[in-house]
């Protein structure tokens, strides 16, 4: 009989799911936005993984269930809870293990973590006491040009002028950001300051946690094409693409530690 193992990561802004078979084959995967209950978002988040899902109907079938995130104590039928910094490392060390560095932009933190040759975290720093630089400080500054996340993210991309913008606090950036479109500035301008500033956020993280080649890019935001080359530029380095979506590395790391966990006891 086939054994099935689940992550789900409960996080500020997506809802991530992964389920791995015995043999460590992702089965299926789900993001959803986050509800304001942590717990409704755990389980609609695991209702559509299941959906996609032949041979298991229910979480009752699951042999091991770990969850992660800021939600991770809301995970209903939660074996265990592990934190996202761990499960992070994880996903990422199953799905290319030559990776030691790690970049990870969540809805309100910024993470460097750097990886051991066994998947676990040697060290980590994180910036969450401000969210300029996170998820919701993108979506703010895509509503701030009028344009969604997708074409937010490429518009640094036409220009190799960089306006700075100087402001530390979200709120202030926001301010700083509207008033330079409001002054007619090029948003294009506009758009690589704000990723070169966050870019360089970033780089304090890393050199805080310790950088080590090689470097990739995990949560929602590493899917910000204009914030990758901004990030290669501040730091000098080349990151590497990941095969699995990044925005499921959480959810992948505690899939991986059900199955190691569950496989180890007897489950």
């Amino acid at each position: 009989m086939s054994k099935y193992f689940c992550g789900c990561d409960v996080g500020s802004t997506y809802g991530k799911c992964v389920i791995l078979d015995e043999k460590g084959k992702l089965i299926s995967s789900a993001i959803v936005r986050s509800k304001i209950d942590p717990e409704e978002t755990s389980k609609e988040t695991i209702r559509q993984a299941l959906e996609n899902c032949n041979g298991i109907d229910s979480v009752e079938d699951f042999n091991y269930l770990v969850g992660t995130g800021y939600g991770r104590n809301k995970v209903p039928f939660a074996d265990e809870n592990v934190s996202e910094i761990s499960c992070h490392a994880m996903g990422v060390h199953v799905t290319n293990p030559k990776i030691k560095t790690i970049i990870d932009i969540g809805g309100q933190d910024v993470k460097g973590i750097s990886v051991d040759t066994d998947g676990t975290v040697r060290n980590f720093a994180m910036n969450d006491k401000c969210a300029a630089g996170t998820g919701r400080f993108f979506e703010s500054m895509a509503n701030a040009f009028e344009l969604s996340l997708d074409e937010f993210s490429k518009l640094s991309l036409t220009t190799d002028k960089v306006i700075p913008i100087t402001a530390q606090c979200s709120v202030f950036a926001e301010s700083e950001v509207i008033s330079l479109v409001g002054e007619k500035k090029p948003k294009n301008e506009i758009a690589a300051g704000i990723q070169v500033s966050v870019a360089k956020r970033c780089f304090v993280m890393c050199k805080k946690a310790g950088m080590e080649p090689e470097f990739t890019l995990t949560g929602g935001c590493a899917k910000n094409i204009g914030l990758k080359k901004a990030i290669e530029k501040v730091l000098k380095i080349k990151i590497t693409d990941l095969t699995t979506d990044p925005q499921l590395m959480g959810a992948l790391g505690a899939a991986e530690y059900a199955r190691q966990k569950g496989l180890a006891q007897g489950k």
